[in-house]
């Protein structure tokens, strides 16, 4: 029996709505891209220093927790093994990502339990104070950096499944190195340049608190009153990578470019090199070089101290 011709309508303009609202996607779909150049989440890349190809890549919010993580492991003295089961762990647990749900009570970036005695929700929700229980945890862990790693990450979180930590040990390594600052110049994010997608102009003053908040009272940055710029001194005690470059200004300065979507850090520049949001590549190149970075006082060039330098 044929429908109704009120139907036959119906069918036909409902149709023609859902073709309507595919293309209105599409287009915007289109217009965000062209005004973005193709651009979305700003993403982060971490490639290895021996040469063998492996890198991984990750979001600015998964960066932010990354750096966080590595940064209070090695102002509690934790060695890079320390840190790297710790982010292969949140990894696992939450995909380094600061979550407010999970298996019953579990919270935060190591899904830790208030009803197990790891703070309360508010503090476990706080990276840094997350991060400072899990260490916690795992120094009590008899010979915890000379077992597997799936075990001494077990050892503090008591999983229903405790292998799977194991399959998050290659890109865990691969970030500790790079933010211990280990494997210099080998972390790059795409961050969000002055004026571009809606970027906001930093301020220096938050850069010195998140550094203070992360890194303790080991750090001691200082920002000229009406300047862009955070200047973070690099201890001479601590020890020296190649070229006389030292291991704590690569972790600072890699920190730095973690968070620059955040914090919206538009340069970063540490013993010649230099690093800038939206630059093409993303690649840390020698201060001065011609690629829309800033040389001359701009940048810094003294294994002593790192720059940083906030949007407009």
């Amino acid at each position: 029996m044929p429908e109704p011709p009120t139907l036959v309508r119906r069918g036909r303009l409902l149709r023609i709505a859902a073709a309507a609202v595919v293309l209105l996607a599409v287009a915007a779909y289109v217009a965000v891209q062209y005004a973005t150049g193709g651009r979305g989440t700003p993403r982060c890349v971490v490639v290895s220093a021996n040469g063998d190809g492996a890198s991984y890549e990750f979001t600015a919010e998964q960066a932010v927790n990354a750096a966080t993580i590595s940064a209070v492991g090695t102002s509690r003295g934790m060695p890079e093994r320390a840190v790297t089961i710790a982010l292969a762990t949140a990894l696992q647990e939450s995909g380094l990502r600061n979550i407010r749900h999970g298996d019953r009570d579990s919270l935060g970036l190591f899904q830790q339990r208030p009803s197990e005695g790891w703070g309360t929700e508010k503090q476990i929700m706080d990276p840094v104070y997350a991060a400072d229980r899990f260490y916690a945890h795992l120094a009590k862990v008899p010979g915890y950096s000379r077992l597997p790693l799936t075990v001494a990450a077990q050892r503090v979180q008591r999983s229903g499944f405790p292998q799977a930590y194991a399959k998050h040990e290659p890109d865990a390594t691969l970030l500790a190195a790079s933010l211990t600052g280990r494997a210099a110049a080998s972390l790059t994010c795409e961050g969000r340049p002055s004026g571009a997608d809606g970027a906001q102009a930093g301020d220096p003053a938050r850069v010195k608190s998140a550094l203070v908040r992360d890194f303790g009272r080991g750090v001691t940055p200082a920002a000229p009153r009406g300047g862009r710029s955070v200047r973070v001194p690099v201890p001479s005690t601590v020890d020296s990578a190649a070229g006389g470059e030292r291991q704590r200004g690569w972790e600072l300065a890699q920190w730095a470019v973690a968070n620059s979507s955040a914090l919206h850090i538009e340069r970063v520049s540490y013993a010649g090199h230099e690093w800038s949001a939206g630059q093409r590549g993303n690649a840390w190149r020698r201060a001065g070089a011609k690629s829309g970075a800033a040389s001359g006082s701009e940048a810094s060039t003294s294994v002593d101290e790192v720059r940083i330098v906030t949007g407009q």
